[in-house]
């Protein structure tokens, strides 16, 4: 979606499902960025802005007056523009949508990832696919949905390259970013169910078992068995969501074999039981 607004307006944002990961592209213009616990930042043109866990949140700009109304237009990329007379901004808007295996990675990064690429030459590949998305967003031609497909899939590796690169920050993908640990991240990705030991990923990135757990938690912010916990909670949600297994099967192939232990870790991350998570999630 692209908006063309002139001050006062507002973009108000609810909190979107798990799994949805809503992002903002300013691409001329300024504006405010505020979320629920009070938080206000500035943004300028060329701040990019992404939502890793769908957290709810307002952007606007304006000098507090009432805004106009937002009037929409287009079939397959909405464009919306407003009857406000003050400085214009052009922003593009839309969400990215992540199957149950990548939540343990959205979980470990913050509600925002803001990324400011104004005199920031490391991130010229960011700019550059900025302004495709702005010349593709501009008019619908042949090829336009796939061609945005693809450009927002690499617009979400980019932002979090950025924003590693701009605030030093940790998680799943600071576990990537170094090589020494992609071993064991990947063997945790590819089978959850598997008994790891700190031993056994150690060996995979061969390193010392002490040297391997002093890195993992430096970049990952916790420790391995954390975010193993994590992938298999992940996995069993998923499995309850759409499977038919029952509970005890489940968590089975996500390495207990304990259903009482199973149980307890699953309601601790997601806070209630997998019985009534199954119930819920298919309700809806």
């Amino acid at each position: 979606m692209r908006c063309h607004f002139g001050a006062p307006w507002q973009l108000v944002q609810p909190d979107a499902a798990e799994g949805r990961a809503p992002y903002h592209v300013l691409v001329s213009g300024t504006a405010w960025l505020e979320m629920e616990n009070g938080t206000r930042e500035p943004m300028a043109s060329g701040d990019a802005v992404l939502f890793p866990r769908g957290s709810a949140h307002r952007i606007h700009a304006g000098d507090g007056t009432p805004a106009p109304p937002i009037k929409a237009q287009g079939a397959f990329l909405a464009i919306e523009t407003n009857d406000g007379t003050g400085s214009v901004s052009d922003i593009l808007c839309g969400e990215l949508r992540f199957g149950a295996e990548a939540v343990p990675l959205l979980r470990t990064l913050p509600d925002v990832v803001l990324v400011r690429t104004a005199g920031q030459p490391a991130l010229a590949s960011l700019r550059a696919l900025i302004a495709l998305l702005q010349q593709e967003a501009e008019g619908e031609r042949l090829g336009t949905a796939a061609i945005l497909a693809q450009l927002t899939s690499a617009l979400f590796a980019l932002l979090l390259r950025g924003w590693l690169e701009q605030s030093g920050g940790q998680g799943l993908l600071a576990v990537l970013a170094e090589p020494r640990l992609q071993a064991a991240l990947h063997a945790m990705l590819a089978a959850p169910e598997h008994p790891w030991s700190l031993d056994d990923l150690a060996h995979l990135c061969h390193m010392s078992r002490a040297t391997f757990v002093r890195a993992f938690r430096q970049a990952a912010g916790q420790p391995p068995a954390e975010v193993l916990t994590q992938m298999r909670m992940a996995q069993a949600a998923r499995l309850l969501a759409h499977g038919r297994l029952s509970a005890g099967q489940i968590g089975e192939q996500v390495g207990y074999q304990s259903e009482a232990a199973f149980n307890r870790v699953f309601k601790r991350h997601h806070g209630v039981g997998p019985g009534e998570y199954r119930r819920t999630v298919r309700q809806h």
